[in-house]
């Protein structure tokens, strides 16, 4: 598979992932599936928007950068064809770079929200319960959230799909700075006709 293949393939992936990610946050903002009384009793990680922005909108530039390399039909400079198909692939290391920046954010995000825990209802306060104590290794300790129900599992399905799908987005991201590198350095397997 040539380059420009390669990076249209890791772009195809991208795309769904990226919209996944953002509907894994969106129902964040749900917790428990419903609607929120007030908007401090949503966790704070979800505030910071990691799947909407880290590996949602920051994510659909890489992809689309990628999905158009295979495309991309530059005549290249000083009479050189492959030059711009080079110059395009250096360009996807930028992006690709992008790409894992902001899959780093929302994994980090992910990472301390799992680790913290939900904010939920204990007595008249809502607080982190969880937050100083072990609480993924004793499903006993979660019923002490009365509201709302089935937070804890909510909140760490969601986050969970979050920190997985942005390792995933990272990853493919960082195969295509090798893929770029490579792309850059030695060319597209396919010959540029565009030129005559």
């Amino acid at each position: 598979m040539c380059t420009g293949g390669c990076a249209k393939c890791l772009g195809i992936v991208l795309i769904p992932l990226a919209v996944l990610c953002t509907l894994a946050n969106i129902l964040l903002f749900f917790p428990g599936g419903k609607v929120a009384e007030d908007k401090t009793h949503i966790t704070d990680e979800v505030w910071y928007f990691g799947g909407i922005l880290g590996s949602g909108v920051l994510m659909i530039f890489p992809a689309l950068v990628f999905l158009g390399l295979q495309n991309n039909d530059c005549c290249g400079c000083c009479g050189n064809r492959s030059c711009g198909k080079r110059f395009a692939m250096f360009s996807s290391i930028i992006f690709a770079a992008v790409g894992v920046l902001g899959a780093g954010y929302c994994f980090i995000l992910s990472a301390v929200a799992i680790n913290k825990g939900p904010k939920c209802k204990i007595g008249l306060e809502w607080i982190y319960p969880f937050q100083n104590g072990d609480y993924l290794g004793n499903q006993s300790m979660w019923k002490i959230c009365q509201s709302p129900q089935d937070i804890v599992v909510w909140h760490l399905t969601l986050f969970s799909l979050l920190l997985v799908m942005s390792l995933i987005q990272g990853v493919l991201c960082a195969i295509q700075v090798v893929n770029g590198l490579i792309g850059t350095l030695c060319g597209d397997c396919k010959c540029c006709g565009c030129c005559g």
